[in-house]
């Protein structure tokens, strides 16, 4: 690019984020940059990538993949592919339209049964057991009912795209994932080698259609400046491969990496390789940071004025920050998703639960409410990194004209907004904005369970658009909320998610298992809090994971104050951010977590409520001390 000339940008998202929905980083980046007069387009060459593959050419070359194998040393998702490999190409492009909302009629022929070929995914469906009619006849009857044909559909079609990407697994590309691609070259490595030698390797039928996707952008839009957003560690190794084929043929074409796992994972490289592949990485929010990198590339900054950016001089990586202040929430500008192709979004139905599916199913634009988080206390978050940090809003008025704008870009009234906790005061505003000006949209997002979500904000939540919530109840222990610094207790969790669910709102729950010091008793205890949860009707949905210990948490930094250990970490020099730690009360978390996964995934399908949660646990755990009634006794104190 000559000096003082327009530059122009181009935003990727890489393999792999979502298929439901695009992404938000791009839009969030490329409406900001059009904003500020800057010439900025955007490609989604996950959702493009999945295309491809996905279709009849994408399944011939798979096919021709297979064929260089040994028929001993298939798999069986693989043979069956084969025995049925015309079908598979019959019934890929009408299946793949169907999830994209077109060709609604087709449902019919996937609810037969008859019309697409069943792999072993579809064994799945045995799980879903009537718990009025354990041996009665089709199980999806229930779970559907008898007017569900299309998400019935939308399920059988899902479960058949996951048989085929078993198939990409075992016979393409041992690292593929819809989500999770890659995951390991990447996530907390102390080292570049592993992606290094991936990067080195001869390509995958996944990695040429990806190099040839990636031409295709590069060629379409003729930037200056790449970005590549990478949010999780399983879109790190797709971000590399893209830059990687860019730098090959164009050279001249500045690259830059940023996104959530820069931000979390990345704030102390040290790797010069990596800057074969990309020019800058920076770190937290990208517009002043790309502001001023695009300064520097038009000759009017030199590199000691960069923001919060990496770059390799003379063989060594150097962290370069001009203090300026970040742009206010309030100046961002509206999210664009022009240049998206929003009608080829797939809704995907993994899970029959009406919480749990909105992740993977429908359209829906995202937003942010709030930047940062206003409670950033809680023992096992980031709370020293900007995201959650540096808490700024906008006015209810500001956010009400970006959500105007959208609906009129995208035609799509759905809204989820992804904050890390919805402050409750700029919902309420939000809400009451919404209503005044007559606005008719969809939304969800994520809050804390605080007492400040009273039944009346509940019921003005709802009248303005909110169809469900998330939130964390972590731990389900008074005992270990207190010592991670949540801020809400147990009765007071049920007492707010029963005001969301009478007002018709559904909600999720966030659970975790492994905190330091909790014991099996704990986690008994844990479950039977749940179980009465969902027994009571306060949550419709829930998800255990596994606490991890991150360095730029609270326990990460005073790991004594939460009784553990922590476990030296080797030499990084390229990503740092999970931590082992010793507990000395010892629990096997894995047996624990078996067990509340198992019990989680019946009670969000209502099977085993009146069940003794030690009933859901492989070998013998405690009595819970849990009274049988605490929730129900807690949800009518307050009344």
């Amino acid at each position: 690019m000559p000096l003082n000339a327009p530059p122009r940008v181009l935003s990727i998202i890489p393999p792999m984020t979502q298929l439901n929905t695009p992404y938000p980083s791009t839009a969030y980046i490329t409406g900001f940059l059009r904003s500020r007069q800057i010439d900025a387009v955007q490609e989604d060459l996950a959702l493009a990538l999945v295309l491809q593959l996905f279709s009849p050419d994408g399944l011939r070359a798979v096919r021709e993949r297979i064929d260089a194998i040994a028929p001993k040393k298939r798999s069986q998702p693989v043979r069956h592919f084969v025995e049925f490999f015309e079908r598979y190409l019959s019934t890929i492009t009408p299946v793949i339209r169907f999830l994209q909302g077109g060709d609604s009629t087709v449902s019919h022929r996937i609810c037969s049964r008859g019309f697409l070929p069943e792999g072993a995914r579809f064994a799945s469906l045995d799980n879903y057991v009537d718990p009025d009619d354990p041996d009665g006849g089709d199980p999806l009857a229930w779970a559907f009912g008898a007017l569900g044909a299309q998400d019935r559909a939308r399920h059988l079609a899902t479960l058949y795209l996951n048989d085929l990407s078993d198939v990409l697994r075992d016979a393409v590309d041992e690292r593929f994932e819809f989500v999770r691609y890659a995951e390991s070259l990447a996530m907390s490595q102390p080292t570049f080698e592993p992606l290094a030698q991936a990067l080195a390797a001869l390509p995958t039928l996944v990695d040429e259609l990806l190099t040839q996707l990636t031409v295709a952008a590069v060629e379409k839009h003729q930037p200056d400046l790449v970005l590549l957003s990478v949010p999780f560690p399983g879109s790190v190794y797709a971000a590399f491969r893209i830059a990687q084929a860019i730098k090959q043929r164009w050279p001249q074409i500045k690259t830059a990496l940023g996104g959530g796992f820069a931000n979390t994972e990345l704030r102390e490289l040290r790797e010069p390789r990596v800057f074969d592949y990309f020019d800058f990485v920076t770190l937290d929010d990208g517009e002043k940071p790309i502001l001023a990198l695009l300064e520097h590339l038009q000759g009017q900054r030199g590199v000691s004025r960069l923001v919060r950016t990496f770059v390799r001089e003379d063989d060594a990586v150097r962290y370069v920050n001009m203090m300026e202040g970040d742009i206010a929430f309030e100046d961002v500008g509206a999210p664009t998703w022009d240049g998206l192709p929003i009608d080829k979004y797939l809704s995907l139905l993994d899970m029959l639960n009406p919480m749990h599916r909105l992740w993977s199913d429908g359209r829906w634009n995202k937003l942010t409410v709030a930047h940062g988080c206003y409670w950033k206390k809680c023992s096992f978050c980031d709370v020293t990194l900007d995201y959650i940090s540096r808490y700024e809003t906008a006015s209810a008025a500001t956010l009400v004209d970006r959500i105007e704008a959208i609906i009129a870009e995208t035609g799509q009234t759905g809204f989820h907004f992804v904050d890390e906790a919805a402050p409750p005061k700029m919902l309420r505003a939000l809400a009451e904005e919404l209503l005044r000006r007559n606005v008719a949209i969809s939304w969800w997002g994520n809050i804390r369970f605080e007492k400040s979500f009273t039944p009346e904000l509940c019921q003005l939540l709802a009248e303005s658009g909110c169809i469900a919530i998330s939130g964390g109840l972590e731990v389900a222990s008074d005992r270990l909320l207190k010592l991670m610094k949540k801020g809400v207790s147990v009765d007071q969790v049920a007492r707010v998610t029963q005001g969301f669910t009478e007002a018709g709102v559904l909600v999720h729950a966030y659970l975790m298992y492994g905190f330091p010091t909790q014991t099996v008793q704990d986690t008994v205890d844990a479950l039977e809090y749940v179980r009465q949860l969902f027994e009571n009707g306060c949550i419709q949905s829930g998800f255990f994971h596994r606490f991890a210990c991150t360095v730029h948490s609270p326990v990460g930094q005073n790991p004594e104050e939460y009784g553990v250990t922590l476990i030296p970490l080797p030499e990084v020099t390229f990503a740092k951010n999970d931590v082992g730690f010793i507990d000395p009360t010892g629990t096997d978390h894995n047996a624990m977590g078996r067990a509340l996964n198992k019990a989680l995934y019946n009670y969000m399908h209502g099977i085993g409520l009146e069940a003794d949660v030690r009933e859901w646990f492989d070998s013998k755990v405690p009595r819970t001390r849990v009274s049988r009634h605490f929730i129900s006794k807690a949800l009518h104190s307050q009344r």
